[in-house]
């Protein structure tokens, strides 16, 4: 039987060994997960909503230790593991206290004569979860707490660095009273995976990575005529422009590209500059970045851990190096630490121009591209000038021009206003290009994989 293990990239340190799940054990499993979905299918949306609010209580009961696992496994920020926990717990809330009403069936009329018509959002079975490691328990959940709620099953594959992490977040649910094969956890090969797609019980597939792993999951999923959810990364620009408050603007753009250590599909990669602010703005920024401090992610003090693993650093590594060698200045970090584990130091990357993966691609970990614009209209036009569309941001002090431009203009499925954040439950996350399509929170995550069933009364 084939096994993988588990590693702290903080220290090297090997965590688990696990075994690959056959593809027989793993079908058993997709069945076990329809069967019980057939009962929780028959529940109302208000009685779904308890088990969710359960959930949220066990999750935040087991905060500290939900926390240090998703540390040791992923290397980020034990007091971003808390923060994790706490959103994944909103999350199941917001769904428990929204879903029924955003289900709820709808009144409408057919017909020259007005005759009545229903349209009712029906559960349509196992849902696939294909989900990366950057957010060992919100990424599941997010896609977890919105299916219970329309009545759904869930099958995930989690990313293998955190398997502990899917299997922890199993095991709590059912502590919380859900049923027990109604969410089910496989460790599976990419092979498998793709068989288990085209399974005939399995009715939708959601997967958030990198676009070539959309594309194939796509692909595979179209084939056997399965509706997928693709959250697919991005290179998000935030703009700086000529009126804006640069104290605001550095503060939340360090933010922006810290969090998460750098890992996050939805933060601030490139920064397009008006040159009008343009040496106010990058003499600020990279002094907020050369104070970061980086160490042990178990510290409260410390502000950057490690990259999730040594194939991650190798990665962001080789990106920052092909970037320079095509022109780009480094103005701070690039120079790896000589300590244990994959620690990449924070890092300002300027004359950033297209052909660079700092430009043209998405650097999964803390490497700030700086792009010089002439002015306002020439930054939403290098902003827009990405095969991606996820988020991006605009630092403005005319607040009303700043939302004309995200708006009308900002080519994105989310735009942040002098501020940042990664997720919300109330608004809806998502993209669009080679970002993915779909949409997760604010009550379109749930009506993603019903049946909007059309009833036509006399």
């Amino acid at each position: 039987m084939s096994t993988f293990t588990t590693t702290n990239p903080a220290t090297g340190e090997k965590i688990e060994t696990y075994t690959l799940m056959s593809k027989d054990d793993v079908v058993q499993k997709v069945e076990a997960a329809h069967a019980s979905f057939l009962d929780w299918r028959t529940k109302s949306h208000a009685d779904r909503a308890p088990y969710l609010n359960r959930i949220a209580k066990v999750l935040r009961d087991h905060s500290d230790e939900l926390a240090a696992l998703m540390t040791r496994e992923t290397g980020k920020l034990i007091k971003d593991g808390k923060t994790e926990v706490e959103i994944c717990a909103a999350i199941f809330e917001y769904t428990a206290q929204h879903g029924p009403d955003v289900l709820a069936d709808e009144e409408r009329t057919h017909g020259t004569d007005g005759a009545r018509g229903v349209v009712t959002h029906q559960p349509i079975g196992v849902i696939y979860s294909i989900q990366p490691w950057n957010f060992p328990l919100y990424q599941p959940v997010r896609v977890l707490a919105a299916n219970l709620m329309a009545g759904n099953a869930c099958v995930l594959k989690h990313a293998s660095i955190c398997t502990g992490s899917g299997l922890r977040l199993r095991e709590l649910c059912i502590e919380a009273g859900l049923p027990e094969d109604l969410f089910q956890v496989i460790l599976i090969d990419h092979d498998t995976s793709d068989e288990i797609i085209e399974h005939p019980l399995v009715r939708g597939v959601t997967m958030t990575g990198s676009d070539t792993a959309g594309r194939h999951i796509g692909s595979v999923a179209s084939k056997a005529l399965k509706k997928t959810v693709l959250e697919l990364g991005s290179n998000d620009a935030y703009l700086v422009l000529e009126d804006a408050d640069i104290e605001t603007a550095v503060k939340f753009s360090v933010m922006g590209r810290l969090y998460n250590n750098g890992e996050t599909c939805v933060s601030a990669k490139r920064f397009v500059v008006t040159d009008k602010v343009y040496d106010a703005f990058v003499s600020a920024f990279v002094d907020q970045m050369k104070a970061i401090t980086l160490g042990d992610p178990t510290d409260e003090n410390t502000q950057l851990g490690p990259l999730s693993s040594e194939d991650q650093f190798s990665t962001v590594k080789e990106q920052v190096e092909q970037s320079v060698a095509k022109g780009a200045k480094v103005l701070c970090g690039g120079d790896v630490p000589e300590r244990t584990g994959a620690y990449y130091p924070a890092t300002v990357l300027a004359n950033v121009t297209p052909g660079m993966p700092a430009y043209d691609d998405e650097i999964f970990g803390p490497v700030a591209a700086v792009i010089r614009a002439k002015d306002d209209e020439d930054a939403m036009r290098i902003a827009n000038d990405s095969r991606y569309g996820l988020g991006g941001g605009i630092f403005s002090r005319d607040e009303e021009r700043a939302l004309k431009l995200a708006r009308d203009h900002f080519d994105t499925g989310m735009v942040r206003i002098n501020n940042f954040g990664a997720a919300d439950p109330n608004m809806p996350f998502g993209g669009v290009k080679d970002s993915g399509y779909g949409r997760e929170h604010g009550g379109f995550g749930m009506k993603e994989f019903t049946n909007a069933k059309s009833i036509f009364l006399p």
